[in-house]
């Protein structure tokens, strides 16, 4: 039996589990991957208080260390489900059941898909959502980056130190980018913003295994199509959270709604993170949510005693 079980071994799980331990909990963090959090795949973290500049995965790394100074303990194991006996909550996972007097649900969100023909056919064939994975597999050649957010901003500026040519489509008429990556982005002479448009299908060719070849645009003020040669398309349209295995109540999108301390519609169980209703994604804001949620499954424990 352990406090507390925290899933999701991203920022906001890590800081929560900083915390809990400081609180004197036994506490495990559950994380299916070696490699956890969205930020890892970030080439460049610039708006983290004390950390001009920083990469993602080096980010990480400290979160890690430091977590692992204080004693916070890990697993790898993949969650299946989360259900409640009494004061008891008990998490099912691929290697068998876990028990915990509270929860913490911080698994984050996975990039969310286009879903136009031949997406899901060539992913990991000139298909990514993840230019700091794969940029260098595209050095010197063409690539598509759909999205208008910060992530797409960012990571075509990325792309655009490594391939020849990158093309920067979003639907609407206007970026959602923060100012200073759009202006870094209209300064940079090899991308160019194709703006107003949609991709309607990914198209792969060759003999054998088939690679992105082109894309097929559409502009929403002509209703024309066109054509578009490239060699890689990365997409950036949001996120998908990831709470499929517990049921609490979420919103619309799947979010897990919580209140001020985190707490969900099921008493003794926390969300943080991007996993849960948020009005910003942004790693300050998880690294928060983690530390409140710890604080306030503390008191929840300290009530059951």
């Amino acid at each position: 039996m352990y406090d507390l079980i925290i899933i999701g071994g991203g920022p906001a799980g890590l800081a929560a589990g900083i915390y809990a331990v400081r609180f004197g909990l036994e506490t495990l963090i559950l994380e299916r991957n070696e490699i956890s959090g969205q930020i890892s795949m970030a080439d460049i973290v610039e708006n983290y208080p004390g950390f001009p500049s920083i990469s993602g995965l080096e980010l990480m790394e400290k979160y890690r260390t430091h977590a692992q100074e204080v004693g916070v303990k890990t697993r790898i194991a993949e969650v299946l489900s989360v259900r409640t006996e009494g004061t008891k909550k008990i998490v099912s996972t691929d290697g068998g059941d876990l028990e915990a007097k509270a929860l913490i649900i911080a698994t984050g969100a996975n990039p969310k898909h286009l879903n136009v023909p031949g997406e899901k056919e060539l992913i990991s064939k000139g298909v990514s959502y993840c230019a700091i994975c794969d940029g260098p597999f595209f050095k010197n050649k063409t690539v598509v980056v759909v999205g208008g957010g910060n992530s797409a901003v960012a990571d075509a500026l990325l792309l655009s130190k490594i391939a020849q040519k990158v093309y920067l489509v979003h639907r609407r008429d206007r970026l959602k980018a923060a100012k200073v990556l759009q202006d870094r982005a209209s300064a940079t002479p090899n991308i160019e913003l194709i703006l107003n448009t949609l991709v309607l299908e990914i198209v792969g060719s060759g003999e054998g295994i088939k690679k992105v070849e082109k894309v097929i645009l559409q502009d929403l003020n002509s209703k024309e199509s066109r054509e578009l040669s490239t060699n890689g398309v990365f997409i950036y349209v949001g996120i998908h959270p990831n709470t499929e295995f517990v049921s609490v109540e979420k919103n619309n999108e799947g979010f897990i709604k919580t209140g001020r301390w985190m707490e969900t519609s099921e008493k003794g169980i926390y969300a943080a993170g991007d996993c849960r209703d948020t009005p910003i994604w942004q790693l300050v804001a998880a690294v928060s949510d983690g530390a409140i949620a710890a604080t306030a499954a503390n008191e929840y424990i300290n009530s059951l005693e």
